[in-house]
Order: structure tokens, then C-alpha cells, then sequence
């Protein structure tokens, strides 16, 4: 994994939703095509940064991390606004889009307080600084994705790439939701293993554990998301990263408990 932005690749997705590995897009009949996304991707952050469609906030946040984190916001059209010591107060009134809030003892009020705003319930959260350890003990309020410390920027730029679509309210493009919590797997030999979240969709979820699990195994996991009581759902682990500990389950077809999944991820991505 390159940076220190958590994330998925695509090709990871790709294999977590599909069960199967993407097809190469590299050919010289396709050359043509991946010139012209090249140029898409490379053009359409400076487009964008000429009228922003959402905003973002900042809570905790100082220099340099702060300009850092400006400027590649406004790269994908997002504004940011910085919020003082009455942050939660503030969101409570005012619609945002995301939050960036740093991890510590006054980040779970704040948090808290975007949550629970009419407004600002489906808010991105991202946390900053800390590890996915350490945001497990703000599963409650659901934090979506991590910059790692030091910032750099193009780990910055990988990670707000990653989520533009769900901050900008492209949302029905964005059927994968980015999530940490605490996942339980228990295989069907008995043994247990902990792991954490990084997104979840309908089909299934991918995650990250220090413990060993094999490909193919069958599971029953659990866990919780924001407002729904704990899940309890069948799967199979797909496929495996041992670089990064990754790993994805897909959700057994035949179990109908999957379908609340499902639910939750259509209501989290209303307008």
C-alpha cells in the first residue's frame, strides 16, 4: 500500500463485488480509452475547483495539515471552512458535506453532534491522525475513512479521490460505503477472528485483521452500523492481500439477512 492514506484499490473492490479478478484494460485497442480517462482524471479537479459543490469542515486542524488539506479539497471541487472552539454547535446548525476532525478527546462530541443533525446524519466523517485501531472507539458515530500522519499530499489526494463521489453527492455511483467498525468472524471450524472494517456494500465487505484467514473459508460475521442492532450475516472470504492484511467477504446469496445491509447503504446514500 502506497502512502498513508487508508484505502482499497480498485482492483480490490472490483474483486469483493465481482468474486473474480478485473479484466487488463491495457491494449493497444484500448490505448485510445486510457489516454482519454488519463486526461479526464488529470483535467477534472482543475474544472471542478472553479465552483465547489460541497463543503467540508475542519475541526483541530493546524497548519501545515491545514493548507494541505485545503488545497486538495478544492482540487475535487469541495470547499472547506476551518470551525472554532463551538465546532459542535456549529454543525448542528449548518449543512456540510464531510468533516475532518482530529482524533482525540474532544473529536467524539463533535462527531457526535454532525450525527445527530438533521442535516448532517449522512456527513463523511474523516478522522486525522490516529490509527483504525484507535477509531474503533468511535464505531457509534461511524468514521468513514483515516488521514494517517505525517500528511503527505499525495496520499491526501488518494483519499479524497477515493470518496469524492460520496462527499459531492454523486451518490448512486457510489454503491461501496467506507467505514471503520469492529468486525467478528467465526469459521465453521470453530475459530474466531477479529478484524476492522474498510467498506461494505450489498454484496459484501472487505477488512483488515492481524489474524490468519483463509481463502474460501466459510464465515459467520458480525457487526454494527451506526443506527442498525448488531448483524449477523453468512459469507466467504473471496480473496486475501497478505501485504496489507486485507481481505473480502461476500454475503451468502441464500441469506436474506443481507438485505438490511442493503437497506441501510440505500438510506445512507439519500439525498
Amino acid at each position: 500500500m502506497a502512502g498513508n492514506a487508508t484505502f482499497v484499490p480498485d482492483s480490490v473492490l472490483f474483486r469483493l463485488c465481482h468474486g473474480r479478478e478485473p479484466a487488463s484494460e491495457w491494449s493497444l485497442e484500448a490505448a485510445p480509452k486510457f489516454m482519454d480517462k488519463a486526461m479526464a482524471v488529470a483535467v477534472s479537479p482543475i474544472l471542478a475547483s472553479k465552483k465547489a459543490a460541497a463543503r467540508a469542515a475542519l475541526v483541530g486542524v493546524n497548519d501545515p495539515a491545514k493548507s494541505l488539506l485545503i488545497e486538495c479539497f478544492r482540487q475535487f471541487g469541495i470547499e472547506t471552512k476551518v470551525l472554532d472552539d463551538n465546532a459542535a454547535a456549529h454543525l448542528q446548525k449548518e449543512k456540510y458535506e464531510a468533516c475532518v476532525v482530529r482524533m482525540g478527546p474532544a473529536a467524539l462530541p463533535v462527531m457526535e453532534s454532525a450525527r445527530t443533525s438533521a442535516s448532517n446524519s449522512r456527513i463523511v466523517l474523516f478522522a486525522i491522525g490516529g490509527t483504525a485501531k484507535e477509531a474503533l472507539k468511535y464505531s457509534k458515530v461511524g468514521i468513514n475513512a483515516i488521514f494517517h500522519e505525517p500528511l503527505e499530499r499525495p496520499s491526501v489526494l488518494k483519499l479524497v479521490r477515493a470518496t469524492q463521489m460520496l462527499v459531492l453527492h454523486e451518490l448512486r455511483r457510489y454503491v461501496r460505503i467506507p467505514i471503520i467498525t469492529e468486525i467478528s468472524l467465526a469459521g465453521n471450524d470453530g475459530r474466531k477472528v477479529t478484524a476492522t472494517s474498510i467498506e461494505i456494500s450489498s454484496g459484501g465487505m472487505s477488512m483488515r485483521s492481524g489474524q490468519e484467514i483463509a481463502s474460501g473459508q466459510a464465515v459467520e460475521i458480525s457487526f454494527s452500523l451506526l443506527t442498525l442492532p448488531r448483524m449477523h450475516l453468512r459469507g466467504t472470504v473471496t480473496w486475501k492481500n497478505p501485504g496489507s492484511k486485507a481481505f473480502g467477504v461476500r454475503f451468502d446469496a441464500t441469506d436474506e439477512r443481507r438485505l438490511k445491509v442493503k437497506e441501510w447503504i440505500d438510506a445512507y446514500l439519500e439525498n
